[in-house]
Protein backbone atom coordinates (compact mmCIF):
# COMPACT_ATOMS: atom_id res chain seq x y z
CA UNK A 1 0.00 0.00 0.00
CA UNK A 2 1.47 3.31 -1.08
CA UNK A 3 -0.43 6.57 -1.60
CA UNK A 4 -0.39 10.35 -1.13
CA UNK A 5 -3.38 12.27 0.24
CA UNK A 6 -4.27 15.82 1.25
CA UNK A 7 -3.96 16.38 4.98
CA UNK A 8 -7.37 18.08 5.40
CA UNK A 9 -9.28 15.32 3.58
CA UNK A 10 -7.70 12.60 5.70
CA UNK A 11 -7.98 14.55 8.96
CA UNK A 12 -11.70 15.24 8.56
CA UNK A 13 -12.54 11.60 7.89
CA UNK A 14 -10.16 10.20 10.48
CA UNK A 15 -11.61 12.53 13.14
CA UNK A 16 -15.08 11.12 12.47
CA UNK A 17 -13.96 7.49 12.45
CA UNK A 18 -11.99 7.51 15.73
CA UNK A 19 -15.18 8.47 17.61
CA UNK A 20 -15.96 4.73 17.57
CA UNK A 21 -12.85 3.77 19.52
CA UNK A 22 -13.39 3.21 23.24
CA UNK A 23 -10.79 3.73 25.94
CA UNK A 24 -12.21 0.59 27.57
CA UNK A 25 -11.40 -1.71 24.64
CA UNK A 26 -10.02 -5.02 25.88
CA UNK A 27 -9.39 -6.35 22.36
CA UNK A 28 -6.05 -4.81 21.22
CA UNK A 29 -6.91 -4.87 17.50
CA UNK A 30 -9.95 -2.64 18.15
CA UNK A 31 -7.64 0.13 19.39
CA UNK A 32 -6.59 0.62 15.79
CA UNK A 33 -8.05 2.22 12.66
CA UNK A 34 -8.26 -0.02 9.62
CA UNK A 35 -6.86 1.62 6.45
CA UNK A 36 -8.03 -0.27 3.37
CA UNK A 37 -7.06 1.05 -0.06
CA UNK A 38 -8.57 -0.64 -3.12
CA UNK A 39 -9.62 0.28 -6.66
CA UNK A 40 -12.63 2.26 -5.35
CA UNK A 41 -10.73 4.39 -2.84
CA UNK A 42 -9.70 4.47 0.80
CA UNK A 43 -11.91 2.99 3.52
CA UNK A 44 -11.22 4.02 7.13
CA UNK A 45 -12.91 1.84 9.76
CA UNK A 46 -12.99 1.90 13.56
CA UNK A 47 -15.10 -0.11 16.01
CA UNK A 48 -15.47 -0.98 19.68
CA UNK A 49 -17.81 -3.89 18.75
CA UNK A 50 -20.88 -1.88 19.91
CA UNK A 51 -20.29 1.10 17.61
CA UNK A 52 -18.73 0.99 14.15
CA UNK A 53 -17.90 4.01 11.97
CA UNK A 54 -16.61 3.77 8.41
CA UNK A 55 -15.59 6.67 6.16
CA UNK A 56 -14.97 6.33 2.43
CA UNK A 57 -12.64 8.59 0.45
CA UNK A 58 -13.08 8.24 -3.31
CA UNK A 59 -10.04 7.40 -5.41
CA UNK A 60 -10.34 10.69 -7.31
CA UNK A 61 -9.96 12.57 -3.98
CA UNK A 62 -6.62 10.81 -3.31
CA UNK A 63 -3.67 12.71 -4.82
CA UNK A 64 -1.70 9.66 -5.89
CA UNK A 65 -2.11 5.87 -5.59
CA UNK A 66 0.87 3.64 -6.35
CA UNK A 67 -0.29 0.40 -4.76
CA UNK A 68 -3.27 -0.95 -2.81
CA UNK A 69 -3.43 -2.83 0.49
CA UNK A 70 -4.64 -2.70 4.08
CA UNK A 71 -3.21 -2.20 7.57
CA UNK A 72 -4.34 -1.45 11.14
CA UNK A 73 -2.74 1.74 12.50
CA UNK A 74 -2.92 2.34 16.25
CA UNK A 75 -5.40 5.16 16.88
CA UNK A 76 -3.61 6.54 19.94
CA UNK A 77 -1.08 8.37 17.76
CA UNK A 78 -2.36 8.54 14.20
CA UNK A 79 -4.79 11.47 14.65
CA UNK A 80 -2.20 13.68 16.38
CA UNK A 81 0.45 12.76 13.84
CA UNK A 82 -1.75 13.76 10.90
CA UNK A 83 -2.93 16.92 12.69
CA UNK A 84 0.65 18.08 13.38
CA UNK A 85 2.16 17.23 10.01
CA UNK A 86 3.67 20.45 8.56
CA UNK A 87 2.79 19.76 4.92
CA UNK A 88 -0.56 19.76 3.09
CA UNK A 89 0.32 16.46 1.41
CA UNK A 90 1.01 13.27 3.39
CA UNK A 91 2.61 10.09 2.05
CA UNK A 92 1.80 6.59 3.33
CA UNK A 93 3.94 3.58 2.50
CA UNK A 94 3.44 0.09 3.92
CA UNK A 95 6.78 -1.54 4.76
CA UNK A 96 7.67 -5.16 5.53
CA UNK A 97 7.00 -6.48 9.01
CA UNK A 98 3.70 -4.66 9.62
CA UNK A 99 5.25 -1.19 9.63
CA UNK A 100 4.05 1.98 7.92
CA UNK A 101 6.02 5.06 6.93
CA UNK A 102 4.08 8.32 7.17
CA UNK A 103 5.95 11.27 5.74
CA UNK A 104 5.73 14.80 4.39
CA UNK A 105 8.41 17.27 3.24
CA UNK A 106 10.60 17.27 6.36
CA UNK A 107 8.85 14.84 8.73
CA UNK A 108 8.79 11.06 8.84
CA UNK A 109 7.18 8.58 11.23
CA UNK A 110 7.77 4.83 11.15
CA UNK A 111 4.97 3.14 13.09
CA UNK A 112 4.45 -0.45 14.20
CA UNK A 113 1.06 -1.66 13.01
CA UNK A 114 -1.33 -4.57 13.52
CA UNK A 115 -2.28 -7.35 11.12
CA UNK A 116 -5.54 -6.59 9.21
CA UNK A 117 -6.26 -10.34 9.03
CA UNK A 118 -6.96 -10.26 12.78
CA UNK A 119 -9.53 -7.47 12.47
CA UNK A 120 -13.08 -8.74 13.09
CA UNK A 121 -15.43 -9.08 10.13
CA UNK A 122 -17.99 -6.25 10.39
CA UNK A 123 -21.40 -6.54 8.74
CA UNK A 124 -22.61 -3.13 7.63
CA UNK A 125 -25.96 -4.08 6.11
CA UNK A 126 -28.65 -1.80 4.70
CA UNK A 127 -32.43 -2.24 4.46
CA UNK A 128 -34.41 -1.82 1.24
CA UNK A 129 -36.59 0.97 2.65
CA UNK A 130 -34.60 3.22 4.99
CA UNK A 131 -36.09 6.11 6.95
CA UNK A 132 -34.78 9.40 5.50
CA UNK A 133 -34.49 12.56 7.62
CA UNK A 134 -33.04 15.99 6.87
CA UNK A 135 -29.66 16.40 8.62
CA UNK A 136 -30.42 19.65 10.43
CA UNK A 137 -33.84 18.33 11.51
CA UNK A 138 -32.16 15.22 12.89
CA UNK A 139 -29.66 17.33 14.84
CA UNK A 140 -32.46 19.43 16.34
CA UNK A 141 -34.31 16.28 17.48
CA UNK A 142 -31.19 15.12 19.32
CA UNK A 143 -30.36 18.51 20.87
CA UNK A 144 -33.94 19.00 22.11
CA UNK A 145 -34.14 15.60 23.83
CA UNK A 146 -30.78 13.92 24.49
CA UNK A 147 -29.91 16.12 27.50
CA UNK A 148 -32.61 14.26 29.47
CA UNK A 149 -30.97 10.83 28.96
CA UNK A 150 -30.05 9.15 32.25
CA UNK A 151 -26.41 8.75 33.23
CA UNK A 152 -27.25 6.04 35.78
CA UNK A 153 -26.54 2.46 34.68
CA UNK A 154 -29.11 1.03 37.13
CA UNK A 155 -31.81 1.35 34.46
CA UNK A 156 -29.88 0.72 31.22
CA UNK A 157 -32.79 1.54 28.90
CA UNK A 158 -32.98 5.09 30.25
CA UNK A 159 -29.35 5.66 29.19
CA UNK A 160 -30.60 5.57 25.58
CA UNK A 161 -32.72 7.68 23.25
CA UNK A 162 -36.08 6.16 22.27
CA UNK A 163 -37.09 6.44 18.58
CA UNK A 164 -40.69 5.54 17.72
CA UNK A 165 -42.01 5.69 14.17
CA UNK A 166 -45.62 4.99 13.21
CA UNK A 167 -46.52 5.94 9.64
CA UNK A 168 -45.18 9.45 9.06
CA UNK A 169 -44.85 10.36 12.76
CA UNK A 170 -41.32 10.19 14.19
CA UNK A 171 -41.27 10.53 17.98
CA UNK A 172 -38.11 10.89 20.06
CA UNK A 173 -38.17 10.53 23.87
CA UNK A 174 -35.56 10.77 26.61
CA UNK A 175 -36.10 10.55 30.36
CA UNK A 176 -34.02 9.97 33.49
CA UNK A 177 -37.24 9.49 35.56
CA UNK A 178 -36.94 13.05 36.99
CA UNK A 179 -37.51 14.86 33.70
CA UNK A 180 -38.70 14.00 30.22
CA UNK A 181 -38.14 15.48 26.77
CA UNK A 182 -40.35 14.54 23.84
CA UNK A 183 -40.15 15.73 20.24
CA UNK A 184 -42.32 14.80 17.24
CA UNK A 185 -41.64 15.43 13.57
CA UNK A 186 -43.46 14.49 10.36
CA UNK A 187 -41.57 12.32 7.88
CA UNK A 188 -41.84 13.15 4.17
CA UNK A 189 -42.13 9.44 3.35
CA UNK A 190 -44.10 7.28 5.85
CA UNK A 191 -42.46 4.18 7.26
CA UNK A 192 -43.84 0.87 6.04
CA UNK A 193 -43.41 -0.71 9.47
CA UNK A 194 -43.65 0.45 13.06
CA UNK A 195 -40.32 1.12 14.73
CA UNK A 196 -39.58 1.28 18.46
CA UNK A 197 -35.86 1.25 19.28
CA UNK A 198 -33.51 2.55 21.98
CA UNK A 199 -30.09 3.81 20.84
CA UNK A 200 -27.32 4.18 23.46
CA UNK A 201 -27.04 7.85 24.41
CA UNK A 202 -23.24 8.03 24.05
CA UNK A 203 -23.48 6.68 20.50
CA UNK A 204 -26.20 9.06 19.36
CA UNK A 205 -24.17 11.99 20.73
CA UNK A 206 -21.21 10.93 18.58
CA UNK A 207 -23.47 10.79 15.53
CA UNK A 208 -24.71 14.29 16.35
CA UNK A 209 -21.10 15.57 16.18
CA UNK A 210 -20.63 14.04 12.71
CA UNK A 211 -23.78 15.47 11.09
CA UNK A 212 -23.14 19.07 10.03
CA UNK A 213 -25.39 19.97 7.11
CA UNK A 214 -28.88 19.74 5.60
CA UNK A 215 -27.95 16.62 3.65
CA UNK A 216 -30.18 13.61 4.24
CA UNK A 217 -29.52 11.03 6.94
CA UNK A 218 -30.64 7.48 6.13
CA UNK A 219 -31.65 5.25 9.02
CA UNK A 220 -31.63 1.45 8.49
CA UNK A 221 -33.23 -0.40 11.42
CA UNK A 222 -32.63 -4.05 12.36
CA UNK A 223 -33.67 -6.13 15.36
CA UNK A 224 -30.47 -5.54 17.33
CA UNK A 225 -28.72 -2.66 15.53
CA UNK A 226 -29.28 0.54 13.59
CA UNK A 227 -27.20 1.86 10.70
CA UNK A 228 -27.06 5.52 9.67
CA UNK A 229 -25.72 6.74 6.33
CA UNK A 230 -24.64 10.36 6.04
CA UNK A 231 -22.63 11.59 3.04
CA UNK A 232 -19.56 9.29 2.90
CA UNK A 233 -19.99 8.01 6.49
CA UNK A 234 -21.57 4.77 7.70
CA UNK A 235 -22.38 4.76 11.41
CA UNK A 236 -23.65 1.52 12.96
CA UNK A 237 -24.71 1.17 16.59
CA UNK A 238 -26.00 -1.71 18.67
CA UNK A 239 -29.43 -1.17 20.23
CA UNK A 240 -30.27 -1.44 23.92
CA UNK A 241 -32.35 -4.57 24.49
CA UNK A 242 -35.76 -4.31 26.10
CA UNK A 243 -38.88 -2.18 25.76
CA UNK A 244 -38.63 1.51 26.64
CA UNK A 245 -41.09 2.52 29.39
CA UNK A 246 -44.44 3.85 28.19
CA UNK A 247 -44.20 7.56 28.95
CA UNK A 248 -47.42 8.71 27.23
CA UNK A 249 -49.41 8.55 30.48
CA UNK A 250 -46.88 10.78 32.28
CA UNK A 251 -47.84 13.88 30.31
CA UNK A 252 -51.19 15.31 31.50
CA UNK A 253 -53.72 16.43 28.89
CA UNK A 254 -55.53 18.94 31.16
CA UNK A 255 -54.05 21.61 33.41
CA UNK A 256 -55.40 23.63 36.30
CA UNK A 257 -53.03 26.55 35.80
CA UNK A 258 -51.64 27.80 32.47
CA UNK A 259 -48.99 30.52 32.71
CA UNK A 260 -47.88 32.55 29.70
CA UNK A 261 -44.48 34.24 30.05
CA UNK A 262 -41.48 35.47 28.05
CA UNK A 263 -38.83 32.78 27.65
CA UNK A 264 -35.81 35.07 28.12
CA UNK A 265 -37.23 36.77 31.23
CA UNK A 266 -38.14 33.44 32.84
CA UNK A 267 -34.77 31.84 31.97
CA UNK A 268 -32.81 34.82 33.31
CA UNK A 269 -34.79 34.93 36.56
CA UNK A 270 -34.15 31.23 37.27
CA UNK A 271 -30.51 31.58 36.23
CA UNK A 272 -30.00 34.40 38.75
CA UNK A 273 -31.95 32.65 41.51
CA UNK A 274 -29.86 29.51 41.01
CA UNK A 275 -26.60 31.34 41.73
CA UNK A 276 -26.95 30.81 45.49
CA UNK A 277 -27.79 27.10 45.25
CA UNK A 278 -25.49 25.94 42.41
CA UNK A 279 -23.10 24.20 44.81
CA UNK A 280 -25.93 22.05 46.21
CA UNK A 281 -26.91 18.66 44.77
CA UNK A 282 -30.44 19.45 43.61
CA UNK A 283 -29.98 23.17 42.92
CA UNK A 284 -33.55 23.84 44.13
CA UNK A 285 -35.47 27.05 43.42
CA UNK A 286 -39.05 27.83 44.47
CA UNK A 287 -41.68 29.34 42.21
CA UNK A 288 -44.85 30.99 43.50
CA UNK A 289 -47.66 32.20 41.26
CA UNK A 290 -50.33 34.49 42.72
CA UNK A 291 -52.38 37.38 41.30
CA UNK A 292 -50.67 37.29 37.86
CA UNK A 293 -47.26 37.59 39.46
CA UNK A 294 -44.52 34.99 39.60
CA UNK A 295 -41.99 35.03 42.43
CA UNK A 296 -38.88 32.89 42.04
CA UNK A 297 -36.63 32.54 45.07
CA UNK A 298 -33.85 30.43 46.50
CA UNK A 299 -32.19 30.17 49.88
CA UNK A 300 -28.83 28.96 51.10
CA UNK A 301 -28.38 29.16 54.88
CA UNK A 302 -24.66 29.88 54.65
CA UNK A 303 -24.99 32.54 51.90
CA UNK A 304 -28.41 34.20 51.98
CA UNK A 305 -31.50 34.39 49.78
CA UNK A 306 -32.56 35.83 46.42
CA UNK A 307 -36.00 36.78 45.07
CA UNK A 308 -37.02 37.49 41.47
CA UNK A 309 -40.43 38.87 40.39
CA UNK A 310 -42.04 38.52 36.97
CA UNK A 311 -45.40 39.70 35.62
CA UNK A 312 -47.12 36.78 33.86
CA UNK A 313 -50.42 36.04 32.16
CA UNK A 314 -52.61 33.52 33.97
CA UNK A 315 -56.09 33.26 35.46
CA UNK A 316 -56.76 35.66 38.33
CA UNK A 317 -57.29 33.03 41.03
CA UNK A 318 -54.11 31.06 40.17
CA UNK A 319 -52.26 30.25 43.37
CA UNK A 320 -49.44 27.71 43.60
CA UNK A 321 -46.08 27.15 45.31
CA UNK A 322 -43.80 24.65 43.62
CA UNK A 323 -40.08 23.75 43.86
CA UNK A 324 -37.85 22.24 41.20
CA UNK A 325 -34.25 21.76 40.08
CA UNK A 326 -32.98 24.96 38.46
CA UNK A 327 -30.52 22.96 36.37
CA UNK A 328 -33.26 20.74 34.96
CA UNK A 329 -35.46 23.74 34.21
CA UNK A 330 -32.65 25.66 32.47
CA UNK A 331 -31.71 22.59 30.41
CA UNK A 332 -35.33 22.30 29.23
CA UNK A 333 -35.70 26.02 28.46
CA UNK A 334 -32.56 26.00 26.27
CA UNK A 335 -34.36 23.74 23.77
CA UNK A 336 -37.22 26.20 23.17
CA UNK A 337 -37.06 28.72 20.34
CA UNK A 338 -40.23 30.86 20.72
CA UNK A 339 -40.21 34.19 22.52
CA UNK A 340 -43.27 33.20 24.55
CA UNK A 341 -43.75 29.91 26.41
CA UNK A 342 -46.44 28.16 28.42
CA UNK A 343 -45.85 26.74 31.90
CA UNK A 344 -48.55 24.14 32.59
CA UNK A 345 -49.28 23.12 36.19
CA UNK A 346 -51.56 20.78 38.13
CA UNK A 347 -50.58 21.30 41.74
CA UNK A 348 -47.44 21.30 43.84
CA UNK A 349 -46.55 17.58 43.45
CA UNK A 350 -47.64 17.05 39.82
CA UNK A 351 -45.25 17.40 36.83
CA UNK A 352 -44.39 20.81 35.41
CA UNK A 353 -44.87 20.88 31.63
CA UNK A 354 -43.13 23.49 29.46
CA UNK A 355 -44.21 24.13 25.87
CA UNK A 356 -43.71 26.73 23.19
CA UNK A 357 -46.69 28.97 22.35
CA UNK A 358 -46.70 27.96 18.69
CA UNK A 359 -44.92 24.59 18.53
CA UNK A 360 -46.74 21.57 19.93
CA UNK A 361 -44.09 19.17 18.62
CA UNK A 362 -41.81 19.67 21.64
CA UNK A 363 -42.76 18.96 25.26
CA UNK A 364 -40.49 19.32 28.27
CA UNK A 365 -41.58 17.80 31.60
CA UNK A 366 -39.92 18.25 35.00
CA UNK A 367 -40.93 16.64 38.26
CA UNK A 368 -41.21 19.02 41.22
CA UNK A 369 -39.12 18.50 44.35
CA UNK A 370 -40.71 18.25 47.77
CA UNK A 371 -39.07 20.65 50.19
CA UNK A 372 -40.81 19.49 53.37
Amino acid sequence: MKFTIEKNILLENLSNVVKAISTKNIIPILNGVKFELNEEGLFLTASDSELTIRAFIEKKAITNVESEGSIIIQSKYILDIIRKMPSDLINFELMEGLKIKISSDNSQYDLNCLDPKEYPSLKLEETKNPITINGSTFKSIISQTAFAISTQELRPLLTGLNFKIVGDVFECIATDSYRLAKKNIKLEVPSEEEINIVIPGKNIMELDKIIQEDEAVEMHVFSNKVLFKYKNIIFQSNLLSGTYPNTSNLIPSDFEIIVNTKLNNYYSAIDRAALLTQSKDKNIVKMRIKNSQMIINSFASEIGKVEERLDVETKEDANIDISFSAKYMLDALKTLKDEEILILLNGEVKPIVIKSMTDDSLIQLILPIKTY
